[in-house]
């Protein structure tokens, strides 16, 4: 019998990749970049009978807790938890699979983060069925493995082995053994593994048993392992998390469980997926001219090519013979950088005033 599924939304971040535009209070989950949702709407819209409200958990911060609220009026006001501190991913999974396991011991958890674009819905929850119910059929750890569409170096990477059969059958989609996790590799070994085709992209997202976790934790970080048994005999909830969560160590999920564990399987996604990193991939979810610029607003050019513009409110940007810019204007601030120096925006955020970081 299927066991109660409970799904954990990692929805912290610091906003700095979409700056100006995105602020330590409205990271990318909580804009609306391509339409009138925002990311983490669409994240929890996608769950629509596949789990109940009432088993979603959102983890966020204190600086976006009021925004996470207001956009997710459908749940328990009890399920929005704001992190005292930044700890990494292992830390707040241990906190979720702790909050889960106390109200439903034997329960099975999805981890998914809140900012990825993701279309095909009846994909993605056919792909976590299959994923869950690997997960509760072997007592493994399962992640989900996307199929690159080109060699990004931006990504860590899955690299497959042989495939799985369940009791039930044949599965729709796959499921693979996890050979080894490969770090973010330089462009030429990404190449390499795009080339032998049975590599996959990470997407940090994860579906596993809370006692096959819980078991994991204790035995490869046993300091989260100490600290989810703390939760699950604790009732005052919001005292432990105060003072015990900053102590923890801080550490990824991948580093501390699931390149340690002694066996990790892959389902293989069968939807569409966009991390959306920066400015340079929204590029193509806006309007675009014969000379490459993108736009969200009306863009006039002259001997100008592969801009990207973005304004908060409907304008017309004039360009005249810049090529490779972006440029992003809201009421308070206004970015222009070489769309090839994107990753250099969390540097500039650190040297504009505080009231617009």
């Amino acid at each position: 019998m299927a066991q109660p599924l409970y799904v954990l939304i990692l929805a912290g971040g610091s906003g700095e990749r979409f700056w100006p535009l995105s602020r330590k209070s409205k990271p990318k989950q909580l804009l609306s970049l391509f339409s009138q949702e925002t990311l983490l709407e669409a994240t929890v819209r996608r769950l629509d009978g596949l789990v109940p409200p009432s088993q979603i958990l959102i983890l966020t911060n204190a600086d976006q807790e009021s925004g996470v609220r207001a956009l997710c009026p459908t749940l328990p006001p009890e399920n929005i938890v704001a992190e005292p501190a930044k700890r990494d991913t292992a830390a707040a999974i241990a906190l979720g699979a702790g909050w889960i396991a106390k109200r439903t011991p034997n329960a099975t958890m999805i981890v998914l983060p809140a900012d990825h674009v993701i279309k095909d819905t009846d994909g993605f929850q056919r792909t976590l069925r299959v994923a869950a119910a690997a997960a509760e059929e072997t007592g493994e750890l399962i992640t989900i493995g996307i199929k690159p569409t080109w060699a990004c170096p931006g990504f860590g990477y899955i690299e497959q082995g042989e495939p799985l059969q369940l009791s039930t059958g044949p599965t729709d989609p796959p499921v693979f053994d996890v050979v080894r996790f490969r770090e973010k590799p330089n462009v030429e070994l990404a190449e390499s593994f795009l080339a032998q085709g049975h590599f996959r992209w990470n997407a940090g997202m994860f579906i596993w048993t809370v006692p096959s976790i819980v078991g994991a934790f204790n035995r490869h970080s046993p300091e989260l392992g100490e600290f989810i048994a703390r939760l699950h005999g604790n009732d005052d909830f919001s005292t432990l998390l105060r003072d015990a969560f900053p102590a923890l160590p801080k550490i990824s999920i991948d580093y501390a469980i699931m390149e340690r564990a002694g066996r990790v399987l892959v389902v293989e996604a069968a939807f569409d997926w966009d991390d959306v990193g920066g400015w340079a991939a929204v590029a193509k979810y806006l309007a675009c001219d014969d000379s490459g610029n993108h736009g969200n607003c009306d863009v006039k050019t002259i001997e100008s090519a592969n801009n990207i513009v973005f304004t908060s409110k409907p304008r017309t940007v004039a360009l005249l013979g810049v090529s490779d810019l972006i440029v992003v204007q809201t009421d308070d601030a206004i970015l222009v950088c070489n769309r090839h120096e994107a990753e250099k925006i969390k540097q500039l955020v650190a040297l504009v005033p505080p009231e617009l970081q």
